[in-house]
């Protein structure tokens, strides 16, 4: 029964109407474990640097090339998550599309559970290309043309960097957590973390040009806390 509800609840944390098709033994089960956990709200603000780009390790002799603005805001590009945080019982999946579109990989960040799965369709009127050396996932899914879509499923935690080999300016960062305490902010930079387990955690923002910023929250059960995340990812003028 706690293993079910653990369960129910992470999915709870972003689909709250799942709760309504659960019966109401399981409800109440979910409902004590929520007494437990808090729910952590704010906003990230992005703010100029002078500072210099994050490297990329593994590929840091990579050349960047030209391509289209792209529309989707820079805080999108944003994760908010907890670092270190166990969770217990089965941690749910998903599967997300990373799409090929406009020589661009979108959205440029994804983040998932471990244990999910991307679909990468080309949605060019060309080739292209999925391949990443990363240590938590290196693969190589070929050349496919428009139309097509290759899947990989993702087993293990951690950042994986994919590219093109046709189009060297395509690069894209996926996040593979162990918990599902993660959120990419709103397009005004609010955000929402909710079954945040009761106690003080770490949490991150996360760009990939700056990596981790952290600072540490205490959560009490049954009630929200406010928090404010800066991160200086935007060239000064």
């Amino acid at each position: 029964m706690q293993r079910l509800a653990a369960v129910i609840l992470a999915l709870a944390c972003t689909t709250p109407e799942l709760l309504s098709g659960v019966a109401p033994t399981f409800r109440s089960a979910v409902a004590s474990a929520q007494a437990q956990t808090g729910t952590i709200v704010g906003t990230v603000k992005l703010t100029r640097s002078r500072g210099t780009p994050l490297a990329t390790p593994m590929y840091p002799t990579r050349a960047v090339g030209k391509q289209s603005a792209s529309a989707t805001p820079e805080i999108r590009n944003v994760v908010v998550y907890l670092k270190g945080v166990p969770f217990r019982g089965v941690l749910p999946t998903s599967r997300v599309q990373l799409v090929q579109r406009d020589e661009m990989f979108v959205p440029r960040v994804v983040a998932i559970t471990r244990g999910s799965t991307i679909d990468f369709p080309n949605q060019d009127p060309f080739f292209h290309n999925v391949f990443s050396l990363s240590g938590a996932a290196t693969f190589d899914l070929g050349r496919y043309p428009q139309g097509q879509t290759r899947t990989k499923p993702f087993a293990k935690a951690g950042l994986v960097k994919v590219f093109c080999h046709i189009h060297s300016h395509m690069a894209a960062a996926i996040l593979v957590l162990d918990h599902p305490y993660f959120v990419i902010p709103e397009t005004d930079g609010t955000f929402e973390l909710r079954g945040i387990p009761a106690g003080d955690h770490a949490l991150v923002g996360w760009h990939e040009r700056i990596g981790e910023k952290a600072a540490m929250v205490h959560v009490d059960a049954g009630r929200s806390t406010t928090v404010s995340i800066s991160l200086p990812v935007e060239d000064a003028p």
